[in-house]
């Protein structure tokens, strides 16, 4: 059962995000490989490695610092981030990942513990060590993240031991190397493990970088910070500043305490040099429990907010907390995962996954402040702020640390976020916040709206149907759901235009909002608006003129031609509107009896040109939209197109169905069929090859009796066509 959060425990800066922070930063690579790097690297180049590593996780701090200052942040630390910017399926890819590698890093962190203790206790049993480390990690983090907060203050106060017995060691004369030949760059010999073949600046780069990151230790604590716009940012920058000296004048101690043999050969090497041996050894184990303290710990917290935002199954149960607020059931799933994985007993092959799933995530932190900056919005407005350069460098530089460290398993890291973000882009997620995904589009809209707006008016490899469909009989309007459906799947759109007189009680708005979100299910875009008028024509034309300036306007008018319409008062004005406009005319009579059949059969009829059967350029009348309405109606119904002509002198069959021949080769239309007959066009029409809808162009006179006549005579419902000059079936 949740409690508010008003019962949660509730830390400040320095036991929230600053202890956690620097303990994890202060971690096994401190103490038993920060000598191995000096002796490979020198002093001048191991200060270069620390350089470059706190750099890269200083930019990411500072973005993250940004990004924390300008929302609302919830539980999950960087997840929450991420999520709150990009929606929980980028959340979610990166959060599933994360969760599973911090989870890993705690039994890592326990094996590492193991090796210490083995090292002053040899004769002790190994799993025995693993699971007594476990269960004392599990019970303290279980109690409640208090009790692992004041756990970890015992823990720095013995590393701060360890750190006065090197200071001792210092003043006591161990520093027996002058500091010009400790200034020097490396000879990179290699180390033990490879017979000392030779090593490289970057090799040992990547062997020391993990020590710097763990700046999400306490921005993992999130949800259960006083102030954590103020504790996260403050707290891990100092946390980094503070590791950052430590570091620097850790290496400056070791290089001139001991040769660069004893440096190369002896992992120890610190445990001997410093004045009291033992406090070191308590260091290596303090830094190894403090580090898997915070890992159950965080790990268990990004479980809970990934719970409790339904991004995994059982989220129900996996969000439940205790009486005092703790996220008690993700620590039990989070404690039985760590278990398994104890049982493998050698994580080596999947270790360098826990450093590559940090540095995505620090990339996808800097990516968030990235667009955020981009997108210019008001909403963003971080107290933390920083320069533009920053979150570019983060960004740059983690990427460059993943491909650096192990570039298969990056691309695998990558790969397993891709696939993650696929699965969950396709469980319907309901995000519970307002993220910057609908600003990012809107953006991109608007970068491509002032790209193409200085282009050719006319579009016509990338037309599409954008319908604008006048409504003021909702009845109708279900009636032709499928076909216009049909006529823009997949990428068109349908603008729904209600027309009404205005009333206090009128339903038409949310019906035609409906209705679009049905469009919008079934995989074409739409949206709905109303127009309160009298007049029928008046209300449509001003709608066409308004969106006429828009960049995403209807190039399609769609009439459904109804009993009840006023053809000659109505629905005329509408079309020579719309041919002023240039806007494309569909004019759609239903049969009222065979309604569109079977959908197996369009029939395109072509007019007689009278001898100008010559298809020269991309001019080929009046014919256009009808085939590119006709090709869309195939595709989804999976009907077959004729094209049919009538020719009045008999000279002109030859030409007329080269014509159509050129015109299906150049169409690219393979498979439609062509027929030509001589004759009168009145009395062909009702002997032609029946069809489940008949597609005919529309003069510009617009005649009533054509349109009523033709219905009857194919007995078929009939579409009228009248290309705006946008359009080109042989673009």
């Amino acid at each position: 059962m949740s409690k508010t959060t008003s019962t949660i425990k509730k830390f400040g800066t320095f036991g929230g995000v600053f202890t956690p922070t620097l303990l994890t930063i202060l971690g096994v690579i401190m103490y038993l490989r920060l000598g191995w790097v000096v002796g490979n690297a020198g002093l001048l180049g191991a200060w270069l490695i620390i350089l470059i590593s706190f750099v890269i996780t200083l930019c990411t701090a500072l973005s993250m610092s940004a990004i924390t200052t300008n929302i609302r942040i919830g539980a999950g630390g960087a997840y929450a981030i991420v999520s709150q910017a990009l929606g929980l399926e980028v959340g979610g890819s990166l959060g599933i990942p994360r969760y599973i590698s911090q989870a890993l890093a705690v039994t890592m962190y326990i094996f590492g513990f193991r090796e210490g203790w083995l090292g002053i206790f040899p004769d002790h049993n190994a799993f025995l060590v693993d699971l007594i480390v476990f269960a004392s990690l599990f019970t303290i983090a279980y109690i409640s993240a208090n009790l692992a907060i004041k756990t970890q203050y015992l823990i720095m106060g013995i590393i701060i031991i360890s750190f006065m017995s090197i200071v001792i060691a210092a003043y006591d004369g161990s520093m027996q190397k002058s500091i010009s030949d400790t200034l020097s760059w490396g000879s990179f010999k290699g180390s033990v493990e490879n017979g000392f073949s030779g090593s490289s600046f970057w090799i040992v780069f990547a062997v020391f970088f993990p020590a710097a990151t763990g700046i999400m230790a306490g921005a993992n604590m999130s949800g259960e910070l006083k102030d954590p716009k103020k504790s996260i940012p403050t707290g891990t920058l100092w946390a980094i500043g503070v590791s950052f000296i430590i570091y620097m004048l850790l290496a400056f101690w070791i290089s001139r305490s001991a040769s660069e043999a004893e440096l190369l050969n002896n992992y120890y090497v610190m445990v001997e040099k410093a004045y009291f041996g033992p406090a070191i050894l308590a260091g290596i184990l303090g830094a190894t429990f403090s580090s898997a303290l915070a890992s159950i710990v965080g790990s268990s917290r990004i479980l809970y907010a990934m719970g409790e935002h339904k991004v995994l199954p059982y989220s129900k149960i996996i969000a439940g907390t205790s009486n005092n607020g703790q996220p008690r059931n993700a620590m039990i799933v989070t404690g039985l995962f760590i278990f398994l994985t104890l049982l493998v007993r050698n994580l080596n092959a999947v270790a360098p996954l826990v450093t590559l799933f940090f540095l995505i995530t620090y990339a996808m932190i800097n990516i968030v402040v990235i667009i955020e900056q981009r997108l210019g919005l008001i909403s963003y407005r971080p107290v933390f702020k920083i320069h533009k350069w920053v979150p570019w460098f983060g960004l740059i530089s983690s990427v460059f640390a993943m491909f650096i460290i192990n570039p298969t398993v990056s691309l695998i890291s990558i790969a397993i976020v891709l696939m993650v973000y696929w699965y969950l882009s396709r469980q319907n997620l309901e995000t519970p916040f307002e993220d910057v995904r609908s600003g990012l589009f809107v953006s991109f809209a608007e970068w491509a709206a002032k790209h193409t707006w200085g282009m050719k008016q006319k579009q016509q490899r990338a037309w599409k149907a954008n319908l604008m469909v006048p409504v003021r009989d909702i009845n109708g309007l279900r009636g032709t759901f499928e076909f216009l459906r049909n006529i823009t799947k997949p990428k068109g759109s349908i603008k729904l235009l209600g027309i009404e007189p205005f009333t206090e009680h009128s339903t038409l708005a949310t019906q035609l909002e409906e209705i679009s979100a049905s469009f919008r299910e079934k995989g074409v875009f739409s949206s709905s608006t109303v127009i309160h008028t009298d007049q029928f024509a008046n209300g449509i034309n001003y709608g066409s003129q308004a969106l006429n300036g828009a960049f995403f306007r209807p190039n399609i008018m769609f009439l459904n031609l109804q009993d009840h319409d006023d053809y000659e008062n109505e629905l005329k004005p509408v079309m020579k509107e719309s041919m002023r406009l240039e806007i494309g005319i569909l004019l759609f009579n239903l049969h009222t009896t065979t309604l569109l059949g079977q959908r197996n059969t369009i029939n395109v009829w072509v007019s007689d040109r009278r001898g100008n059967w010559e298809l020269g350029g991309l001019d080929i009348g009046n014919l256009d939209l009808s085939i590119l309405v006709a090709y869309k109606l195939k595709m989804n119904w999976k009907a077959n197109i004729r094209l049919i002509t009538v020719v009045e002198n008999p000279d002109d069959e030859a030409k007329a169905r080269k014509f159509l021949a050129s015109l299906k080769e150049l169409a690219r239309l393979p498979d439609i069929q062509i027929e030509v007959s001589v004759g009168k066009f009145n009395n062909y029409v009702t002997e032609a090859p029946p069809a489940d809808l008949n597609i005919f162009g529309m003069q510009d006179t617009l005649p009533y009796d054509f349109i009523k006549n033709m219905s009857q005579k194919t007995n078929s419902s009939c579409l009228f066509v009248r290309d705006s000059g946008h359009e080109s079936i042989l673009a």
